[in-house]
């Protein structure tokens, strides 16, 4: 049931979210990542003490990435609030204990790099739904897109080759993120280079082995070869998306819970997919030579 409420509040269906979350964690477990997203609901439905009192809960369960709270405009209604000032001291002082040990040049840096990464790919699912994938809007953005991370990945792998991949205890979790983004948005040269470091990463808790599980699907796809985890997603010339060529599709859910990623008939909602195993079998083989897989 949760993750039917994750859907609608990524649909932008926020009363709907709202009440499936209501009822979702009565009977589920939750997670931080589940309190936020609801609390960013019932902030998009004016429901003050519900949105912080789900937030907080996040906070209690560990969610401690201010960075990203203070930014996001989901939560703008709840800024003029003493229970957001509340919230957000006490999630500083959380931040300060946390990283008083951090190498605060180099998060600085790698904080610098994930704003301007993100601040034009956050416009693109929009200019997207808008005017269509293929659209002249779309393409000039990712033209924009693509200019940008050329020098930022510049930046990271000379970080990488300089100090190797950073766990959150050196420079927080959002710098260490950062270092995933940029090597996920490289060319398949630079993310082939860098694999193994961040397989070692993840065997050394220094990276979450559900982003590895996207750059492992990444590469296998660049190489031509069947991805493992369904992580990669594409259009085809009428916009409908589809998952890309998969490896064993029976057992990806097994897969995917392994590397902490939730079933993929969930996860392909957002896209509007309805996965049905037996369906995407037949489908196969087309996927595959679309893909230039033989």
């Amino acid at each position: 049931m949760v993750n039917d409420a994750n859907e609608k509040y990524l649909r932008k269906e926020y009363k709907k979210s709202v009440e499936l979350y209501k009822q979702a964690f009565t009977k589920e477990q939750k997670s931080r990542a589940d309190f936020y997203n609801a609390g960013c609901s019932a902030a998009l439905t004016g429901d003050v003490p519900l949105a912080l009192s789900w937030l907080n809960q996040a906070f209690d369960k560990g969610f401690v990435n201010i960075r990203h709270l203070k930014s996001d405009s989901d939560l703008n209604g709840l800024h003029k609030t003493q229970g957001w000032k509340t919230l957000v001291a006490n999630m500083q002082a959380k931040v300060d204990q946390l990283e008083a040990n951090v190498n605060k040049p180099l998060q600085a840096e790698l904080l610098a790099i994930y704003d301007d990464d993100q601040k034009d790919r956050q416009n693109i699912d929009g200019l997207s739904k808008k005017y269509g994938y293929n659209s002249k809007e779309v393409d000039k953005l990712l033209k924009t897109t693509q200019y940008k991370d050329s020098g930022n990945q510049l930046k990271v792998k000379a970080i990488l080759d300089k100090y190797g991949w950073v766990g959150e205890d050196e420079i927080g979790p959002q710098a260490n993120n950062t270092l995933f983004l940029m090597i996920q948005h490289a060319d398949l040269a630079t993310q082939q280079t860098y694999l193994p470091m961040m397989r070692k990463a993840v065997a050394d808790s220094k990276a979450e082995p559900s982003a590895l599980a996207l750059l492992e699907d990444r590469v296998a796809l660049g190489e031509k070869r069947l991805q493992t985890y369904g992580s990669q997603i594409c259009e085809d010339s009428t916009g409908t998306a589809y998952v890309l060529p998969l490896a064993d599709p029976d057992n990806v859910d097994k897969r995917r819970a392994e590397v902490g990623l939730s079933p993929l008939a969930d996860y392909v909602k957002y896209w509007g997919i309805k996965w049905d195993v037996d369906e995407y079998k037949k489908q196969l083989p087309a996927i595959e030579k679309r893909a230039g897989i033989k």
